[in-house]
């Protein structure tokens, strides 16, 4: 498994190792130890979620505000989306800066998203099978979200926004600049 750091350090591209023959292929898709060594913390996942969605639907940008807060380990079964990750941590040096990042069923890129992110994506093939393992228990109280087309946040979500599907929550988000802030730089909340 190749774990790198994207532009915004925090945010990891795993990569694991495919092995194929003419039966198909096998790979470990994550490993706990691996990660946590990378890390430098543990890690504990309690749920796995999955959707299907097809091509211009949009998800996101969501996140939960602590003490609710959640890591996120997304990949894509089947299809393709252009996965996105916004650091909403204030005092951060890359505050409101994101890392995209496609990810396939083909390529097998998976995304780490931390604790003070925002996530969302977009499908850009004609279907999608989407999962994801996160570190805390979906908490409606504590479920907000970011407009996905903030102009200060300038996500290209590589598709003309007429083919974009959102629900009405995800149509409703505040900008950036109008969040509460949950989430300070300065703060571990892994520890």
């Amino acid at each position: 498994m190749q774990i790198t750091p994207q532009a915004i350090a925090d945010v990891l591209l795993i990569e694991p190792q495919v092995h194929g023959d003419a039966r198909g292929y096998f790979c470990e898709s994550w490993r706990k130890d691996t990660l946590e060594i990378f890390l430098r913390h543990e890690l504990i996942f309690c749920q796995d979620n999955e959707s299907r969605s097809s091509r211009g639907v949009l998800r996101g940008l969501h996140f939960q505000l602590p003490p609710f807060a959640q890591t996120k380990l997304v990949r894509v079964l089947e299809g393709e989306v252009l996965d996105v990750a916004v650091d909403i941590r204030a005092g951060s040096p890359t505050f409101g800066q994101h890392v995209a990042v496609r990810l396939s069923g083909e390529n097998k890129k998976q995304l780490f998203v931390p604790r003070g992110f925002a996530h969302g994506f977009v499908v850009l093939s004609e279907t999608a099978l989407f999962a994801y393992k996160v570190d805390s228990y979906y908490s409606p109280e504590c479920d907000r979200g970011i407009a996905f087309d903030d102009p200060a946040l300038g996500i290209d979500w590589l598709l003309p926004r007429e083919q974009l599907q959102l629900s009405v929550k995800d149509q409703q988000q505040p900008l950036l600049a109008q969040l509460e802030q949950g989430f300070n730089y300065a703060v571990n909340y892994y520890a």
